[in-house]
């Protein structure tokens, strides 16, 4: 690389960036190759190839002094980019640090909060959960010996938001006149399966009101909708970087107002950072640092790569210059959206998951119901299983894309879930709709049942 100083890699001296229209040729700044179709951008995102060259010259440098890197320089940028991501949050930065994805944002929470050991503890959570933090509070529940449970909300979209709402009040509702005590809420900004948009807002003030704890999953979150903690106030929140912000992966935020963070007494794992209780004769080998315990905790958390988190604020900046900011992304990812996802539903002469509000598609994901009969003249409801994998499957090797399908079981029906993002255009759900029409025609004919 060269004689490369500190300084000059530093936020200030960053690559000032061309605006590129959105569309076709937007999707030359990424890395896809030329015949893969990214509509599922909302699994593991996809980041700039000059934002990820930032993260190669932060690699590099870090080669040619390790130590001075790691102890000084790493802890000088990562607050660079703590800063940024602070700012489109609208919240101070010492209350946000980084984790690898929300999923162990998630653990972060949950794991470091003291349940009571009368066996009363409840955290409420909705059934479109994401599977791993669902797996989560289930484990929670095991290792604390029953001391805390889960009480799940169950939904059957379409839903309106109020309905969303008189539904948690009544689970809290049921938990108190049961005995319980409702300690913490789990739900999301927009869910993952199905990609649908909650009233994160209400719930977090419902929260308030009632004494629980809100953890708001926002793996969906920032980049992709408008976001003020500051005026929404949660208890909790993480979301992940590497999807709609295009920060590589994996790299998630975990904020933690001021007067929760006593709670946070360990990032995952612990590390030097780590203030016991105790008396402790172990010495923090790192520089000292007058920074919060909450942030000390969360700097260093073993040996490991995470020039990524480095660069959050270059991915910021990337977006300002390149995109026109923010609001400009959000609202061509939406309106696409919508405009795909209609595209989507009349050629398969089906419907999209929405209620009269339109507010379960005020995002960048859409959800729609496949039009393929299960049971009576169509496919064996013991076939659902093998139908699915090989749809799945087919997608990535005859029509070289990925669609996320999800069996809704009470509706005895197929959903899939769409993305839209800066590099695509109508061109692409269209192309969409026609391949997941072929496969519907290929899975009525029964082709699934002879595949290996």
């Amino acid at each position: 690389m060269g004689e490369v100083s500190i300084e000059t890699l530093a936020l200030h001296e960053s690559t000032s960036y061309k605006p590129v229209p959105f569309g076709k040729e937007m999707r030359k700044q990424f890395l896809f190759t030329p015949e893969w179709t990214n509509i599922n951008h909302g699994s593991f995102g996809a980041s700039p190839k000059a934002v990820r060259d930032k993260q190669k010259e932060y690699q590099e440098l870090c080669e040619t002094r390790p130590d001075p890197f790691i102890r000084y320089t790493y802890p000088k940028l990562l607050d660079e980019s703590r800063a940024a991501v602070a700012k489109l949050l609208n919240v101070p930065t010492s209350t946000c640090v980084f984790v690898p994805n929300a999923t162990t944002g998630v653990n972060s929470i949950l794991r470091n909060i003291v349940w009571n050991d009368d066996g009363k503890d409840e955290i409420v959570y909705f059934n479109t959960i994401y599977g791993a933090c669902g797996k989560t509070i289930e484990y929670i529940s095991e290792y604390s010996k029953q001391q805390v449970k889960g009480r799940v909300i169950s939904l059957a979209y379409p839903h309106e938001d109020e309905d969303i709402v008189k539904l948690f009040k009544e689970a809290i509702a049921a938990s108190r006149a049961e005995g319980k005590t409702p300690r913490a809420a789990v739900f999301d900004t927009i869910s993952s399966q199905p990609g649908l948009r909650f009233p994160f807002e209400s719930l977090v003030k419902i929260c308030a009101e009632e004494g629980v704890l809100s953890v708001i999953d926002g793996a969906h979150g920032i980049g992709h909708i408008a976001l003020d903690l500051t005026t929404i106030d949660p208890d909790f929140f993480t979301s992940n970087l590497h999807k709609w912000l295009y920060v590589p992966r994996g790299c998630a935020v975990l904020y933690v107002p001021e007067r929760n963070q006593p709670m946070i007494r360990s990032p995952l794992p612990t590390s030097h950072g780590f203030v016991p209780q105790t008396k402790s004769e172990l010495v923090n080998p790192l520089p000292t640092s007058n920074k919060s315990e909450f942030v000390n905790n969360f700097e260093f958390v073993g040996t490991i790569d995470n020039t990524n988190y480095l660069v959050a604020a270059e991915a910021i900046k990337w977006r300002q210059e390149v995109c026109g900011g923010e609001e400009a992304i959000m609202k061509y990812n939406i309106e696409l959206s919508r405009k795909g996802a209609a595209s989507v539903a009349k050629i398969l002469n089906t419907n999209i998951i929405d209620n009269k509000t339109y507010s379960l598609s005020n995002c960048a994901l859409s959800t729609l119901v496949l039009p393929i009969k299960v049971g009576d003249g169509g496919v064996n409801r013991e076939d659902v299983r093998k139908a699915t994998v090989w749809m799945v499957d087919t997608a990535m090797s005859d029509y070289k894309t990925f669609i996320p399908f999800l069996w809704n079981s009470a509706e005895q029906k197929w959903w899939i879930r769409l993305s839209a993002q800066i590099y695509l255009d109508i061109d692409d759900f269209e192309y969409t709709g026609k391949i997941l029409k072929e496969l519907c025609e290929r899975v009525e004919k029964g082709e699934y049942l002879t595949a290996n």
